[in-house]
């Protein structure tokens, strides 16, 4: 029906006018966030009311992880064939192996978790009405590309830099420890066989089979500075050179460590000989100390509380991330893992504490 009247002209120029303002409005809306679209999966999230530990986590990671410095180091290795399946970009894969990571899974685990899980999905920022999951094969492409060029020890050092441009890690004595990294014993597998380089070793009155991971963490701030994977029976007092700073003054470490201050890699190294060792007594000895010197276990005490802080990276790939025990075979493999692993590990130790970290 045509207007008949200059009150319905003037309804319709209104309603002109506000379809209009709608559609500039719109139109600078999506340049304003072309960088960060969204997402199917941001869509079918937008409803929930509960926030679960996996999102917060993941929110929480997603803000401190160097994406830009650990994507610069990737990139020029990462190639992808130019036939075949879409490319996906490096930030993508690297994003997907983190959660590899980071919740313990298999590679076709990942890609089933991920295609499962909308938190997944936004933290990989897919939209899976234009694209698909990552496969598992793509998956284990990249990490095989990972661990042939060391690009984890490249992230781990790449991260360290920073923590100390921002001032949370610092410098002048380390604390060092182990721990072990369990392996399948089964020798129901194709090869009939245990992991040739894993080996056992027992602690206590329990045998362990595996690897061990050697961590030199920072005094201060307790987050990892150094790392070195071994087999199980590699004895920890060997592995201390390696675990030091060529700044550090002074070493804690458990009754494992007795005698380092002797040994003659120790003793040949002008480096190594001016560090202070503060090694925790054995057992046997504490029990003569309880009964008859107060301030020698008082100072004991103090080793102790110092000590902890080895303990809390340990905590978060063991049990947060589940690393007890490790699907790889070979050192270099699990090698690759922990260097991640305990990069991982700082950042969850300062995304906790609310520390922000200089990335420019």
């Amino acid at each position: 029906m045509a207007p008949t009247s200059g009150h319905d002209w003037h309804n319709i120029g209104v309603y002109l006018l506000l379809c209009y303002n709608v559609k500039v409005i719109s139109r600078r809306v999506r340049e304003a966030h072309m960088d960060h679209q969204t997402s199917f999966a941001d869509l079918m999230g937008s409803g929930q009311k509960r926030v679960t530990r996996r999102e917060a986590f993941l929110e929480q990671m997603d803000a401190v992880v160097p994406w830009d410095k650990w994507v610069v180091l990737i990139a020029p290795y990462y190639h992808s064939q130019a036939t075949g399946r879409k490319i996906r970009g490096a930030e993508v894969m690297l994003r997907m192996y983190l959660l590899q990571v980071w919740f313990s899974l298999s590679d076709e685990g990942t890609e089933d978790s991920v295609a499962d899980s909308l938190a997944m999905q936004r933290f990989m920022r897919l939209d899976l009405i234009d694209e698909q999951v990552p496969d598992a094969t793509t998956l284990l492409k990249f990490r095989h590309m990972l661990e042939e060029h060391h690009l984890t020890e490249a992230m781990f050092r790449e991260l360290s830099t920073i923590l100390e441009e921002s001032g949370v890690m610092m410098r002048g004595g380390s604390i060092v420890d182990a721990t072990f990294i369990e392996a399948p014993s089964s020798t129901k597998n194709a090869d009939r066989a245990r992991d040739p380089e894993a080996h056992q070793a027992k602690k206590g009155n329990n045998w362990h089979f595996g690897y061990k991971a050697h961590t030199g963490v920072d005094a201060g701030s307790g987050l990892v500075h150094t790392v070195v994977v071994t087999s199980a029976n590699v004895s920890d007092v060997t592995i201390a050179r390696k675990l030091v700073r060529k700044d550090d003054l002074f070493c804690y470490a458990d009754s494992g460590y007795t005698g380092v201050g002797k040994r003659e890699e120790i003793v040949s190294d002008p480096r190594l000989s001016r560090v202070d060792w503060k090694i925790a007594k054995r057992p046997s000895r504490m029990k003569e100390l309880r009964e008859r010197n107060n301030w020698e276990r008082y100072l004991e005490s103090r080793k102790a509380s110092v000590r902890s802080k080895v303990e809390h990276p340990y905590l978060i790939v063991k049990r947060q991330f589940g690393w007890a025990k490790t699907r790889y075979r070979g050192i270099a493999k699990n090698l690759s893992l922990m260097y991640v692993a305990f990069a991982s590990a700082n950042l969850a130790m300062c995304a906790r504490a609310g520390r922000k970290l200089v990335t420019v």
